[in-house]
This record gives structure tokens, sequence and C-alpha cells, in this order.
């Protein structure tokens, strides 16, 4: 990024366009060789990228109002480098509260990113999002049981946990190499 005049972006890497080919491909490929599916695929496909496009300007103002309303100080005390196992917690239970769909999450984690939160609280925050949900929990205590409950509940924060600081250590050290 060195030596780059500011408002410039770069080009996406060689191995996105890459992976977009083979994935579009691929999918031209199973539609042509299942045209049966076709109707449902496309289909769905529409019903998303409709849905995408009624969601995504309002988190995209939201995001705007949290860039602006929202001190990068707040964000770095309370997820920052420094934020330790409170950090931690502060970011599981951020993820645990709002339901919707996880594409609304990603550019709050990269906003909150910018403003100084630790990469392993964002990936708890995310992976919390997807998996851990106070409704589902009610559902699942009421259908499963207590200790069904628990022990996911339990095993799902251990993991999450965990992978937040495993994808950390390997961001760092891809930083590093990078140097």
């Amino acid at each position: 990024m060195s030596g780059e005049r500011p408002g410039r972006q770069r080009p996406p890497p060689l191995g996105d366009l890459l992976g977009l080919a083979v994935v579009g491909s691929l999918a031209l490929m199973l539609l042509l060789l299942y045209p049966d599916r076709r109707g449902a695929v496309t289909g769905t496909a529409g019903d998303y990228l409709v849905e995408m496009m009624l969601v995504l300007p309002a988190v995209m103002v939201i995001m705007g109002l949290f860039a602006v309303w929202v001190p990068d100080t707040l964000v770095a005390r309370h997820l920052g480098q420094t934020s330790g196992a409170r950090g931690i917690a502060l970011a599981l239970a951020l993820g645990t509260l709002p339901t919707g769909p996880l594409y609304v999450a990603f550019p709050l984690a990269a906003a909150l990113i910018s403003k100084g939160a630790r990469v392993s609280n964002m990936v708890v925050f995310l992976s919390a999002w997807a998996c851990i949900k106070l409704p589902q929990e009610m559902m699942e205590l009421q259908f499963l049981g207590l200790e069904f409950m628990a022990s996911r509940l339990l095993l799902t924060i251990g993991t999450v946990v965990v992978m937040g600081l495993l994808v950390e250590a390997a961001v760092e050290f891809r930083g590093q190499d990078m140097k």
C-alpha cells in the first residue's frame, strides 16, 4: 500500500478473480448438466438478490452513521487489543443478540476492525451471529432439553473462542510474513 495515492483502490488480486471464474464456470456447468433444476436455482438466486437489494442499502446507511457517531477509542477500549476476556465476552454477546442474515454482520465487523477491534473478537462476533441465537437456544431448551442446549452452547462458545484466537494468530503471522 505504501507508494499509492490516497483514495485510489487496488484492483482485486488475481486469485480472487480466478476463484470467481471457477465458481461461475462450475455453476454454469451444473445448470447445463441439470436443466430440470434451473428454475429452482435461478428463482432462489433471484430471491436472494432481491433480499440483498432491499437490506444492504439500509445496512450501508447504518454503517455510515456508525463510522461517524461511534468513536474509535470506544471500540478500541472495549473490543481492541487490550480488551482480553471482557472483549471476547462482549463480542460473543453482541453476536447473539441480532437476528438477520449473516451478510449484514460482515460490514459491521469490517467497520469495527477499522476502528480498532481485534480480529479474534470479530471472528467470535461473526461466529456467534451465525450459530448462537437466543430464540434458537430457547427452542433447543424446549424440544431437546437443558442438557443438550447447555452442551451445544458450551461447545460452540469454546470452539468459537479458540477459532477466533487461531484466526488472529494466522492473520498476524501472515502479516509478519509479508513484511
